[in-house]
């Protein structure tokens, strides 16, 4: 997938006739978490670290990210985005505002892409500063892409162009899965399903844990039990053609131990629960998003 990346960044350095692309070519504002994930992500599958630079205000953090991946660092947004033409935002939504007042005092705007990874803030609150020309993607990624298991999804705006579109998508495919989406409320969807999803599956896990010890069994040899069962359901899911409910109903025998959980299940309102859980969340990203 590096791979990928390294010849879409290469064709936008060949594509572009300015003084673009002749330092870094890929400039991350903001070295947090995310940020780090997605830059061991692509170091990991070989793309140049030296193409890489890194703004962020934290000393200390830059020293991190300079002995743990080789990028570059600073401490100044407009360097950072001086040459680069792809430019990930990856600060606090608190921040973003002046983030973003600093690009467009530098004039950083024009033949970039913007790929914004801050949670719950519209392309209007990003065409507002660098403006209605400005070529922005806005995605949603989830915690699983700290270990490289991800599921993204992804909005552009109409400026994107097809190259753009292949960049930010393969850029972030770097820590997992990514999905475009054909419009920017979808976001909302996105954020509710997989952006909140991981907190379902730990919080299954934390009660399965839980009774696995009123049960009589060890915590460490519950959480052991859960955890690998987890894993092991989420990869066989993912690795079969069939879909979840079709593996559900193969190990579910008729009047087993399977049976009876799950009819307990359903008759308390599983399904339904779950629908409420995700439309509550999804109705919250389309408030915190002004959707």
């Amino acid at each position: 997938m590096s791979d990928l990346v390294t010849d879409l960044v290469s064709d936008l350095v060949t594509d572009h006739d300015g003084d673009l692309g002749r330092g870094p070519t890929i400039a991350f504002i903001g070295g947090g978490n995310m940020a780090s994930a997605i830059i061991g992500g692509l170091v990991a599958q070989d793309f140049p670290a030296d193409d890489i630079i890194v703004a962020n205000p934290g000393v200390g953090r830059r020293l991190q990210l300079s002995e743990k991946f080789g990028v570059h660092t600073t401490d100044s947004v407009a360097e950072a985005v001086s040459e680069a033409l792809v430019v990930v935002l990856a600060v606090k939504p608190d921040v973003l505002g002046s983030v973003l007042e600093e690009i467009a005092a530098a004039k950083a705007i024009k033949d970039r892409l913007f790929i914004s990874v801050v949670a719950g803030k519209p392309l209007k609150v990003f065409e507002k500063i660098l403006g209605s020309e400005a070529s922005i993607v806005r995605t949603m990624p989830n915690t699983p892409a700290l270990v490289g298991s991800g599921a993204t999804g992804l909005y552009a705006n109409k400026n994107v162009s097809d190259a753009h579109l292949s960049t930010a998508v393969a850029l972030m495919s770097a820590v997992g899965i990514c999905v475009p989406l054909e419009k920017e409320t979808d976001l909302d969807t996105v954020t509710a399903l997989s952006g909140t999803g991981p907190a379902y599956f730990f919080l299954l896990m934390e009660e399965m844990i839980k009774t696995g010890e009123r049960l009589g069994l060890d915590r460490d040899v519950a959480r052991a039990l859960t955890l690998q069962t987890a894993l092991g359901a989420a990869e066989l899911a993912v690795s079969s053609d069939e879909d979840p409910e079709t593996l559900r109903r193969r190990v579910t025998s008729p009047n087993g131990t399977t049976e009876q959980a799950i009819g307990s299940l359903m008759s308390s309102g599983f399904g339904p629960l779950i629908e409420q859980a995700i439309r509550k969340a999804w109705r919250r990203a389309a408030e915190l998003a002004g959707s």
